[in-house]
């Protein structure tokens, strides 16, 4: 039997980039489950599932489109640093979770501060790289 869409699926999957970096591994933990078409996990994932039987390994190589979407710049933005709390420390690299004016929380990386702005990036911090995945199909339940 071969997994299609709809169908709720187990898998193990090591997730890497180009340098060998692991971002992300199901490796030594409870296998993955997620039903394939619901769009619970970057597209390139599920499609690379469709067609593999319980048992099966492969290896795949995601474009940024496939995975997290490309870097946008409109994604990042120049804000008044007056408008941060005097306790949070500001620096380059500092992760935050921020608020829209809709009130839609996102994280974001702090990019650059002046004495009077913080510029912060708002992608994903895997947008815009390409994403190897070593995928292995335990069961298709």
């Amino acid at each position: 039997m071969q997994a299609k869409t709809n169908d709720r699926v187990k898998v193990h999957y090591k997730g890497t980039l180009q340098d060998g970096t692991v971002f992300d591994s199901s490796v030594g933990k409870e296998p993955f489950e997620f039903i394939i078409g619901e769009g619970k996990v970057i597209p390139g994932f599920e499609k690379s599932i469709i067609g593999m039987s319980a048992g099966d390994v492969k290896t795949v190589t995601l474009a940024p489109e496939e995975g997290y979407g490309p870097r946008r710049k409109e994604l990042c933005a120049v804000v008044a640093r007056s408008r941060f709390p005097e306790t949070i420390n500001l620096r380059s690299g500092a992760k935050l979770e921020v608020q829209s004016s809709t009130g839609k929380s996102a994280q974001a990386v702090v990019l650059d501060v002046t004495e009077s702005e913080v510029t912060l990036d708002l992608n994903h911090p895997l947008a815009g790289q390409e994403l190897i995945f070593e995928l292995e199909l335990i069961e298709i339940l």
